[in-house]
This record gives structure tokens, C-alpha cells and sequence, in this order.
């Protein structure tokens, strides 16, 4: 995966906490680079799109 820039991020605060988004913390959703404050909010991102997309393709 090539590297994720906090420039091409499409939101400035973290989806869960409100928090600024950081540069450690991006994940790719849909072709488009999302921000959160912290690893553990981007990680709790990815398994509940993981959890969805399995259900949704069960």
C-alpha cells in the first residue's frame, strides 16, 4: 500500500473522539484516505469495516 499523507486526508477530526486527526493514524476506506487522533481509533475503524463488509458479503 503506498503511503498515506495526512494532506489527503478527507476529514480534520477523528471520527471517534473529536480529537485531530495525526499522521500515524490513517487508514484507506473507499479509495479515500480517513484520519483519526490515535492507532486504537484507526484500528477500531478497520475491524468494524471488516466486521461489516463480512456481513454483508455472508
Amino acid at each position: 500500500m503506498p503511503e498515506l499523507k495526512l494532506e489527503d486526508c478527507v476529514n480534520d477530526a477523528c471520527p471517534w473522539s473529536g480529537k485531530p486527526v495525526q499522521a500515524d493514524s490513517l487508514t484507506e476506506y473507499r479509495g479515500r484516505v480517513v484520519g483519526f487522533c490515535n492507532p486504537g481509533c484507526k484500528e477500531k475503524f478497520e475491524t468494524a469495516v471488516r466486521h461489516f463488509e463480512g456481513v454483508l458479503d455472508g
